[in-house]
């Protein structure tokens, strides 16, 4: 039995056996999208960007991804945050998680982000 993944996908793929845990990782619910579609298990809204960040990283101009990871990192210090993380990780080790996303580029999203601090 292979061990427990954590592993990023677009929450618009349909999903699948091997996903495991699906947790949804935007702070607002993806358009389009229908809740009975997304067969979501967990939506820690802890572990999501502030508005504030999502909207400086999304702004005009766009804003640079090493210092969106900076700030990110800082905002799952605080203590709601490192808890909710902190389960996830717990869970980490008896399943697999997908963590979805509405983002285009998940490689350069917060997904990736709360994955690398899963499986750090």
């Amino acid at each position: 039995m292979p061990a427990p993944a954590v592993r990023v996908r677009r929450v618009y793929e349909p999903p699948a056996p091997e996903d495991g845990v699906r947790v949804l990782v935007d702070r607002l619910w993806p358009r389009g999208l229908a809740k009975a579609d997304a067969r979501i298990d967990a939506w820690p809204k802890e572990l999501t960007p502030s508005t504030e960040l999502r909207r400086w990283y999304h702004g005009p101009g766009e804003g640079d991804h090493e210092e969106f990871r900076r700030r990110y990192e800082a905002e799952l210090a605080a203590p709601e945050a490192a808890a909710a993380l902190d389960r996830l990780r717990a869970l980490a080790k008896t399943a697999t998680l997908t963590l979805l996303t509405a983002t285009k580029h998940p490689e350069t999203s917060h997904a990736a982000v709360l994955e690398e601090e899963l499986t750090a």
